[in-house]
């Protein structure tokens, strides 16, 4: 099998383009669109649909994608294990994130990183929902949720605080809850998906439907509603931290700690034959994020 022909595979199933995978490869979309096909004809599947306007995995190719991408990861540190080819980390390093955290924490730590290795390129892709990092043939995904999946290895970058925030303005119109209890009577801005909130209690846990005044998908777009005094909300420090630094929230209920087991993970297939770009990438936040993070250092004094 042509190690060349997986490295084209990897690409087009990442940029769902062939000449576009092609000319990152410096090859032509018709030697592409060819090496592409000896590799069907090697595997005796087809591994790709294409069309006029795109072109996309078949389920043959789905299932192929993460075994290409871990007979590139083991070659690359098998060359470096005996200090042949690469010395360093190089090639792309594809990387999932929430959306919100990557644009305030990992865009502008990425041009250090990179300055490091520079033979390294990144492909990110920014969401807030929780990608299938096999299927979707990432290195790495960052991840602030209780980590349940047990096919993934992880390495935990730091505590994910969360607690409730409003504006003062809102405060001052509808009064602050004194208790779980009260959030029935109260505005709520939720991020979709977490509309129960789990409060510790002097006899154990508290749970709270919230009502669903407006809700979100976007961690930040929740955050500015909030400010905006649309309601309460659930936030994480990481997230909020600036605006409670400078009081346009205020943090509520702090005699109930929320009940929660969430951290900010790097989570990977695989810890056998750890590729080198995945391992300096994960070590590199480890450093930046270790002990208390800068952002709850900045509130220190200010939330509970």
């Amino acid at each position: 099998m042509n190690i060349e022909h997986l490295k084209l595979f990897v690409r087009i199933a990442s940029t769902a383009n062939i000449s576009l995978a092609g000319r990152e490869l410096n090859i032509s979309p018709a030697v592409a669109s060819a090496h592409i096909g000896k590799l069907e004809d090697t595997l005796g599947v087809r591994l790709i649909h294409r069309t006029t306007r795109k072109v996309s995995l078949t389920d043959e190719g789905k299932q192929f994608l993460p075994h290409a991408q871990e007979v590139l990861d083991s070659i690359e540190t098998a060359q470096a294990a005996v200090g042949s080819g690469a010395q360093t980390p190089q090639g792309t390093l594809r990387v999932t994130a929430p959306a919100s955290f990557c644009r305030m924490h990992l865009v502008p730590a990425i041009n250090e990183f990179l300055k490091q290795y520079p033979k390294l390129n990144i492909d990110f892709r920014f969401s807030d929902s929780i990608l299938d990092v096999v299927e979707g043939g990432f290195d790495v995904a960052i991840r602030d949720a209780e980590l349940k999946d047990s096919n993934l290895h992880a390495k935990k970058l730091a505590d994910d605080k969360r607690i409730i925030v409003a504006s003062k303005s809102y405060i001052e119109e509808n009064g602050a809850p004194q208790t779980p209890a009260d959030l029935k009577n109260h505005k709520i801005v939720n991020l979709t998906g977490l509309e129960v909130w789990d409060f510790k209690g002097s006899h154990g846990t508290i749970s709270i439907k919230t009502p669903n005044h407006l809700r979100m998908d976007n961690g930040e777009a929740v955050r500015d509603a909030c400010i905006e005094g649309c309601g309460l909300t659930l936030t994480a420090t990481w997230c909020s931290y600036p605006y409670l630094e400078n009081g346009e929230l205020v943090q509520v209920l702090h005699d109930y700690p929320l009940a929660t087991d969430c951290a900010l993970w790097a989570v990977y297939p695989t810890n056998r034959l750890l590729a080198p770009k995945v391992r300096a990438f994960i070590d590199y936040l480890a450093e930046r994020f270790s002990g208390t993070p800068y952002w709850d250092e900045k509130l220190s004094g200010i939330v509970a």
